[in-house]
């Protein structure tokens, strides 16, 4: 989505305080360079505090004081959490799980399909946007928020589950056969027959619910959003805040929720980035979540909803490191970076989970470099909106393949997670830019590589897609775990990898864990190349005889297939080697100096030269430009001196 400006603020709860202080707040942000806050979507309570009886006094405040300041503000629907006397009201309007019934007191804890939940829904959101359509500062919506299925797996969901299956399969033979149910008797008679899946054995079965579960969040998100239209204006748009698959910190793709589907609910996707800081900050996480927020909405601009300020206990950001993580979420493509949250909270979970500001609410060192940072977007911001970036390779992603391998019982080696990352992180550390799409793609031909990492179940049609890329020109870089079953996470009976063993001329039917087998680690599969150029082999005698990679022409295209996880360093060496052999260039500069570049919207290219580093490092202009941050002439040829968690921004 394009905007007319970058927008930089917080989310912030006047709830919360201790005292209210919204004037003294709303001075402060404006001092600091914030145009924008997040309000509302936690606090359901505060707005209804009885059934049926709203009070909406705190909301207001801050409406009222954020247009006194000239902040805009985007409101969110406040679903995530329900009341109390909710729960008493429902005694099963909280989701009974894998592990058993759910009890009251965290939030997402509820079963997002309970009709009740969906009335009262429904109530706290009509009655909170008759509240907000007088005030021309609110700009936009957040349909509730980090929306998940919460694991709901009672009789209510068994019931829509069965319907699912019966939709999709029309017959239990259909499903038997689909699924594989003979083994140890798990064959349907009829669809009465269908068991409670927490007891399955069944990976294809077990994969299919988790498929429901995330068709859930969809279904759920597109209803909050035919609400919200009924109320909002044409130019206030929506959006939610995805969150990837948690680590103590925003690591891969979320396994909860298809957010390349979930994104048909908003016309702006928003996203929570949250990373390792300090000496562990390498911009990894930043650049990855952009680049899957960038690809929900097919390369539009996005919105970073949450990141952290202070964050939790152990993530204090080293000076500097604030303002270079600002600007690498508009390096992505972001036009918004919100932080989470303005204040330091008082009680509860959460409480040592660091703000803007701190307990004592003074205006400490974070809020001192914020203020220098929204300074610099306000002088500097018209340059670097609606960034458009689009990349010559595409990394395809699969909620499929996660949870395939999540329920392959006998695998050992990595997750799906760890092998996205692998990959990801390398093409990051070299300096070459991605889209990150989704397997529903067959379009391929905007791309000169498309990448696959543990791309473990595929349609046939996919499969096709991709052997006609290849034909015709395109290059295929895949791991480890690609395309061993189909869409039913059902084993392919054909070589592997399957169905594609003619692209990659080679094929391999043995696998194991390496044990003191050098470079490979948790996985290896034992490649024997037909037609293909071997560029590794295992080093190990038992093993000698096997590829480890494999490169192939095929048609007017190639294909390349890494069969185990490799060293770091040594996987570096290997993209070093292969990508120039597939038309794609490696750069230069490599970690911790990282470069980003689009095209603004005033149709110049913005380079972003990013310092990971406690040290200083050296960057040469490549072309004449301009550096925008300290606005001065840049020759052709002329080294820069990129301080340590420093930056340059070059037009």
């Amino acid at each position: 989505m394009k905007t007319e400006k970058i927008y930089f603020g917080a989310a912030y709860y006047d709830e919360y305080m201790p005292v209210s202080r919204v004037e003294e707040d709303m001075r402060l942000m404006k001092e600091a360079g914030m145009n924008v806050i997040r309000v509302a979507e936690s606090t359901w309570s505060t707005w209804e505090p009885r059934d049926g009886e709203f009070d909406f006094s705190s909301l207001h405040r801050m409406l009222r004081g954020a247009k006194k300041y000239g902040i805009d503000v985007i409101v969110g629907t406040p679903t995530y959490a329900i009341p109390p006397w909710l729960a008493r009201k429902y005694p099963d309007i909280l989701a009974d799980t894998h592990a058993g019934p759910s009890k009251y007191g965290h939030r997402q804890n509820m079963d997002i399909t309970h009709p009740g939940y969906r009335f009262h829904c429904e109530r706290i959101i009509r009655a909170l946007l008759e509240q907000v359509q007088e005030y021309d500062n609110v700009i936009g919506f957040q349909l509730d928020n980090e929306t998940k299925p919460y694991d709901t797996c009672g009789p209510r969901a068994q019931a829509l589950f069965k319907k699912w299956l019966m939709d999709k399969f029309g017959s239990v033979e259909n499903l038997n056969q689909a699924f594989g149910l003979a083994y140890w008797s798990n064959c349907l008679g009829c669809w009465d027959d269908l068991p409670d899946v927490r007891g399955t054995i069944n990976n294809s079965l077990a994969a299919e619910f988790e498929a429901f579960q995330r068709n859930l969040v969809t279904e759920f998100l597109l209803w909050q959003r035919a609400i919200v239209d009924e109320y909002r204006r044409p130019e206030q748009f929506v959006t939610h805040n995805f969150d990837y698959e948690w680590r103590d910190y925003s690591h891969a793709l979320q396994p909860d929720a298809d957010q390349f589907q979930a994104a048909e609910a908003v016309t702006v996707a928003g996203c929570d980035i949250y990373h390792p800081t300090a000496a562990y900050l390498t911009g990894a996480e930043i650049s990855f979540g952009g680049d899957l927020a960038r690809g929900l909405k097919h390369g539009q601009n996005f919105f970073v909803l949450e990141t952290q300020a202070q964050g939790p206990v152990g993530r204090l950001p080293w000076p500097g490191q604030l303002r270079l993580q600002a600007f690498a979420h508009l390096a992505n493509g972001a036009n918004m970076v919100e932080y989470w949250h303005w204040h330091s909270i008082h009680n509860a979970i959460e409480s040592h989970w660091k703000g803007v500001l701190s307990h004592d609410f003074t205006p400490g060192a974070v809020y001192q470099e914020v203020k220098t940072i929204g300074a610099d977007f306000a002088r500097i911001g018209s340059h670097l909106v609606n960034l458009k970036r689009h990349s010559e390779v595409a990394f395809v992603v699969s909620n499929r393949s996660l949870t395939g391998l999540k329920h392959s019982y006998a695998f050992a080696g990595p997750n799906y997670g760890d092998i996205l990352r692998w990959l990801y992180d390398a093409f990051f550390r070299l300096n070459i830019s991605v889209d990150i799409v989704d397997d529903s793609v067959r379009d391929f031909s905007a791309y000169k590589l498309v990448v696959t990492p543990g791309l473990y179940c595929t349609e046939d049609s996919l499969l096709e897609a991709l052997r006609e890329y290849v034909k015709k020109g395109g290059h295929l870089l895949s791991s480890f775990r690609s395309f061993f079953c189909d869409e039913n996470v059902k084993i392919r009976t054909s070589c592997q990898p399957g169905g594609l063993t003619d692209v990659f001329g080679m094929t391999y039917d043995n696998f194991t864990v390496p044990v003191e087998v050098p470079g490979a680690r948790e996985w290896m599969e034992l490649l024997r190349p037909e037609n293909a150029q071997t560029l590794r082999h295992y080093a190990h005698p038992a093993y000698q005889d096997y590829a480890c990679v494999t490169h192939h022409r095929f048609g007017k295209g190639s294909a390349a297939y890494i069969g185990t996880m490799l060293e770091d360093r040594e996987l570096e060496r290997l993209l070093t080697e292969l990508l120039p052999k597939m038309g794609i260039g490696v750069p230069e500069y490599r970690w911790p100096l990282i470069i980003k570049e689009g095209t603004n919207g005033q149709q110049k290219k913005v380079r972003y030269v990013l310092n990971y580093s406690a040290k200083e490092n050296q960057y040469r202009a490549p072309e004449n430009c301009r550096e925008l941050l300290t606005d001065r002439k840049v020759r052709r040829g002329e080294t820069l001196d990129i301080a340590p968690w420093g930056l340059a921004v070059l037009e």
